[in-house]
């Protein structure tokens, strides 16, 4: 308990400037934000499934928020918290569809790309008002389009403040960081120091003490096709981020998150949030390490940082009003910085250059188009990169061997049974005299490992010469690990190609394979059922009927 007292008040301190920041970017208010770090942080905590992860507004959120709030900024914003609450429905219905298991699957140049564009959205987007002018909506273009302007108005007093804020947050003391963060000590003193010398410059402005009124969301069934995007858009981005910092908390404390009750957690969070007018959350990462550092291991420790930031909110009203725009934004310019990838940016010559890409796609795209299409496109880049490289893999386990007559059509031990007209088992003993007794009649097909629909196309290509060289095929599944849908139907193919071009197919160790979907689908319907083999022994016997082999002795 000791512990998570501990880790709940310094989560709590970390939380407070962060979700004042993330409410002003978000385009609702430094209050909501507020709100949003109280609501979702206690329900996420009390539902959810990780027992040390805080929740509250994040980076992804506030940008993907800013968004919807500029849609809906010439009418009232029920809309707006209508769009939350129906995203918190999307994700308590990824939770309850048990999706939430496969974020954990996304690759790490997609996430580096994504986390790195939001650092960089955060940075543009906060020029302007660090230079003292107001935020312009529209997001990252109308914001490059407003810089000119802003650089030539340029408030030195805003300036100030905002340099002074990155500075403190840079070189706050490594000694005091325990009981003050830097985000902390920038706020106090930047907001200090602008009551004392720089009265002029923008504020926050009025600030609602209390409790957050309830506010019923405004939402038609005609509003459904345009609010499903944007929902959409924040219940993904709000679902990778949870279960992402969940993941960081595991790693930590050596815990095992339940991501799917977690999902289902922190949508029911954003659909109450929507009630208050608060901006959505999900698992912050920096209160979640500040908690686990401080000591949290259980749910106490979240739901103590959200009853602290409550307690706040009921006496913050006037103060939070002395809070300059300026300040606010070089405690966002130094987050985004920090969000950045830069280990990753800077690693170009080290990486595989299409993994690289991937993470250059996702980037771009996240800051011209929208942020979920990003991730989208990111995902397909992967796992077309990916392809390659297992088709690569899975192919170098295709063995193919020409069986000489000579030796595999004769019994193994043959050559041992001088005076006999029958080798080891009661095999004839094949007539070496033809016109070539080097030929390799019979060929044997291992496919060994894992066969996905990256290598399905090249191994119908490649094997489908080393087929027609044989009259007889051995297909060995012994040693065949996995086989999906789209390489067992190739498989088929193959077999298909080699009965048509007047080969016979021999398909041995099918019943050991772990390949179910070759049974399953039925794709070696046209080999016989007596051609099915369990191992070399069978078909060596089937082969030399194929083949007509027959004893040296009967006058053939």
């Amino acid at each position: 308990m000791r512990g998570d007292v501990f880790g709940g008040l310094t989560a709590a301190v970390v939380m407070l400037p962060l979700s004042l920041a993330f409410g002003v970017a978000s385009g609702l208010g430094a209050i909501a934000g507020l709100y949003g770090a109280i609501a979702v942080g206690l329900l996420a905590s009390v539902f959810g499934g990780s027992r040390t992860q805080v929740s509250g507004p994040t980076a992804p959120l506030s940008v993907a928020m800013s968004v919807v709030v500029i849609d809906y900024a010439g009418e009232d914003l029920g809309k707006a918290l209508a769009i939350v609450a129906f995203a918190g429905v999307i994700q308590i219905l990824l939770g309850a569809l048990r999706l939430g298991s496969y974020v954990a699957y996304t690759p790490y140049p997609v996430v580096s790309g994504f986390t790195s564009a939001v650092g960089v959205i955060i940075v543009v987007v906060q020029l302007v008002p660090f230079l003292g002018s107001d935020v312009a909506l529209g997001g990252v273009s109308a914001s490059i389009r407003s810089l000119p302007d802003a650089i030539g108005n340029i408030e030195t007093g805003a300036l100030v403040l905002g340099v002074l804020t990155i500075v403190v947050c840079m070189f706050w003391p490594r000694r005091l960081r325990r009981m003050l963060p830097p985000s902390v000590a920038a706020l106090l003193i930047g907001t200090l120091i602008s009551v004392l010398w720089f009265g002029d410059v923008d504020v926050i402005g009025h600030v609602p003490s209390g409790l957050p009124e309830f506010e019923m969301p405004e939402f038609g069934w005609g509003d459904l096709g345009g609010a499903l995007a944007p929902a959409v858009t924040l219940a993904l981005l709000g679902s990778i981020n949870s279960l992402l910092t969940a993941m960081v908390a595991d790693s930590m404390t050596r815990d095992q998150h339940q991501p799917n009750r977690e999902l289902i957690g922190v949508g029911f969070a954003n659909v109450v949030a929507a009630f208050f007018g608060a901006v959505p959350g999900a698992g912050a990462t920096s209160a979640t390490v500040a908690n686990v550092k401080g000591g949290g291991r259980s749910r106490v420790s979240g739901v103590l940082c959200a009853l602290v930031l409550l307690a706040l909110v009921l006496g913050l009203g006037s103060y939070a009003e002395l809070i300059p725009h300026a300040v606010l934004a070089g405690i966002l310019i130094k987050i985004g910085f920090d969000i950045i990838d830069w280990q990753y940016l800077t690693r170009v010559r080290r990486v595989q250059l299409d993994q690289y890409g991937v993470m250059v796609l996702t980037l771009g795209l996240s800051m011209v188009a929208d942020l979920v299409v990003a991730v989208g496109a990111g995902l397909i880049a992967a796992a077309m990169t990916a392809a390659r490289q297992f088709e690569r893999f899975e192919l170098d386990t295709v063995v193919s061997t020409p069986l000489l007559d000579m030796t595999f059509l004769n019994a193994p031990d043959e050559s041992e049974n001088d005076g006999d007209d029958a080798g080891a088992g009661g095999l004839p003993r094949f007539d070496l005299d033809g016109p070539d007794p080097f030929a390799a009649r019979t060929g044997l097909l291992s496919l060994r490992g894992t066969y996905t629909a990256a290598s399905s196309i090249k191994l119908l290509k490649s094997i489908t010469t080393d087929v027609a060289e044989h009259e007889v095929v051995i297909f060995d599944f012994t040693d065949t690990r996995y086989m999906d849908d789209s390489a067992a139907y190739m498989v088929g193919n193959l077999v298909d190609v080699a009965v048509e071009g007047g080969a016979k197919c021999i398909v041995m160790g099918i019943e050991v394979s772990q390949a179910a979907s070759i049974r399953e689908l039925n794709v070696l319907r046209s080999v016989p059922a007596e051609h099915f083999v369990a191992d070399l022994d069978e078909a060596r016997i089937i082969a030399r009927r194929l083949l007509d082999v027959r004893d040296c002795g009967d006058g053939s």
